[in-house]
């Protein structure tokens, strides 16, 4: 997943300047994608306009700084579509952003493609829990330096159980989704806005 398809998503939902696609991923956007730069953000807008998969307008703001408008091209759409609903390869790690961001632009998915994906991520968890969760954890030190055994042992441990819970919870609360969307129920509970 690049920046641009997190950029051609969000103008997809509504045409931005670049100031607001960077404040978006500062806000709305924070799990998407961690410290993006505003450089990064115009590099990448620059790059798609060249590659036209966005175009833009300007806004004329007298008295104050010009501002550009981006919306996306019919290629950027379709880029966009092919990346949103194509195959899907979980990351190594269930914590990385790929598929929070492809859940964040779930309105431009029908219900089925939805449900596949979270079929590919829950079977695919699914299989690490029954790979890795028993494995056998102990280790054969040998340091250089002093160390702690029983410290290193415990801690080891604590990390895996949360590594676990955190796991459990990321495939039950999919779980719970999955069934909620193939049974055309979603829970939409209101949106809380900040002070």
């Amino acid at each position: 997943m690049k920046l641009e398809h997190i950029l051609l998503g969000v103008l997809l939902e509504h045409p931005s300047t670049g100031y607001d696609l960077k404040k978006f991923l500062d806000n709305h956007g924070r799990f998407m994608r961690s410290n993006t730069q505003m450089s990064q953000v115009y590099r990448s807008l620059g790059l798609m306009e060249s590659q036209g998969l966005v175009t833009h307008t300007v806004d004329r703001r007298p008295g104050a700084q010009d501002a550009k408008t981006y919306r996306v091209t019919d290629e950027g759409t379709a880029m966009f579509l092919d990346w949103l609903t194509g195959p899907y390869t979980p990351p190594t790690r269930f914590q990385d952003p790929e598929l929070t961001v492809r859940l964040s632009f779930a309105g431009f998915m029908g219900r089925e493609e939805l449900a596949s994906l979270l079929d590919v991520e829950i079977r695919t968890r699914q299989d690490e829990i029954a790979q890795y969760r028993q494995r056998d954890r102990r280790e054969d030190w040998d340091p250089a330096i002093a160390f702690d055994e029983e410290l290193a042992e415990s801690v080891k441990e604590r990390l895996h159980r949360m590594g676990s819970a955190g796991m459990d919870a990321h495939v039950a609360a999919l779980t719970e989704l999955r069934a909620e969307v193939r049974a055309g129920v979603l829970d939409s509970a209101p949106i809380l806005k900040g002070p």
